[in-house]
């Protein structure tokens, strides 16, 4: 491997999440302090979970049948997709149209309302002369994911969390996150209108006394008869030439080129090499990076559609360039 390859490779493995800005983040390890807290936060509320929530008997989030799925169940995965993000920078992004910090404030703001519910439920309870059906648990684990809440949601208001989202580079939105289509009136439909019925005169007919007299030269032209005088008489006014035409040939398909269906514009199917005069994303379909092109290494095009690149890195993996502009062709 050249030392151009090895610094394309170098640049490929960086974090997808990097910051645009010169100003640093420091954290502890690869993790920031706000990813740190949330770590620290589901640690305790999980070791929680395995305690009985009640004050009869034995009964924990994970032996109340479906209870422990948005409890707990969903703020692990969450957690467990905000470390994977750091240490697997190529693995899972997001989780169907949302993004791992986006998917994290869902999942702690369902749990924190279901703690609440319970709360809510043992108050009634206690209120109506009941006994108190829960215990301290509900109480510690309603806090815990409270602060999950104000983590995640209310994350970029707070200024030592909002580092976490400052200078982020921008990428495409999901489609399911673009802005909705208008929605057009249906047009109403159109009644067919009655048919009117019209007088059509009889057809005029062609006594045995008349006689053709036209050659056979004549027979390539088609004459058309027209009253002069009376309804008997008739005579060529007009002559209508019918030769057939010829034939127009059709382009062969050597000679149309190729152009882009949604765009219009030209596409090249030959593959060529391209140097690009400073490092550039190269992104998935729906815009998400998949490895960097830059002034170091050759990048290999493969379809070249006007505006957008198909570029095809070493290890197989096929991206599109958008920046097109000032790239060198080889």
């Amino acid at each position: 491997m050249t030392d151009e390859q090895r610094d394309l490779t170098t640049s490929e493995s960086e974090d997808v999440t990097a910051s645009t800005t010169e100003d640093p983040q420091y954290g502890v390890g690869p993790f920031s302090i706000r990813e740190v807290a949330i770590g620290a936060v589901w640690l305790v509320a999980f070791i929680l979970s395995f305690v009985s929530i009640t004050t009869v008997g034995f009964n924990s989030v994970w032996t109340s049948g479906l209870l422990w799925v948005l409890t707990i169940g969903v703020p692990t995965v969450a957690v467990f997709l905000i470390a994977l993000r750091r240490l697997s920078p190529q693995g899972i992004r997001r989780v169907g149209s949302l993004g791992i910090d986006q998917f994290a404030s869902v999942a702690f703001s369902v749990a924190t309302v279901l703690w609440i519910q319970l709360l809510w439920e043992t108050v009634s309870i206690a209120i109506d002369g009941g006994p108190w059906v829960r215990n301290w648990v509900t109480w510690i684990m309603a806090v815990l994911m409270l602060a999950g809440v104000v983590l995640t949601v209310f994350a970029p208001l707070i200024p030592p969390l909002s580092e976490d989202f400052r200078g982020r580079r921008e990428i495409p939105a999901h489609r399911n996150a673009r802005p909705i289509r208008p929605v057009s009136p249906r047009p109403a439909p159109v009644r067919p209108e009655p048919a009117v019925a019209t007088e059509i005169d009889e057809a005029p007919v062609v006594t045995a006394d008349e006689t053709d007299t036209r050659t056979d030269a004549d027979f390539s032209q088609t004459a058309v008869w027209e009253p002069v005088q009376t309804r008997d008489t008739y005579e060529p006014v007009t002559v209508v030439d019918v030769t057939e035409e010829e034939p127009v040939a059709e382009p062969l398909e050597d000679d149309v080129e190729d152009t882009d269906t949604a765009t219009g514009t030209p596409v090249s199917n030959q593959a060529f090499w391209a140097l690009a005069p400073e490092e550039r994303d190269v992104v998935d379909e729906i815009g998400i990076p998949l490895f960097r092109i830059g002034p170091t290494a050759w990048a290999l095009v493969i379809e070249d559609r006007g505006e957008v690149f198909v570029i095809r890195h070493e290890d197989g993996r096929v991206g599109y360039l958008h920046d097109v502009s000032d790239v060198t062709r080889g």
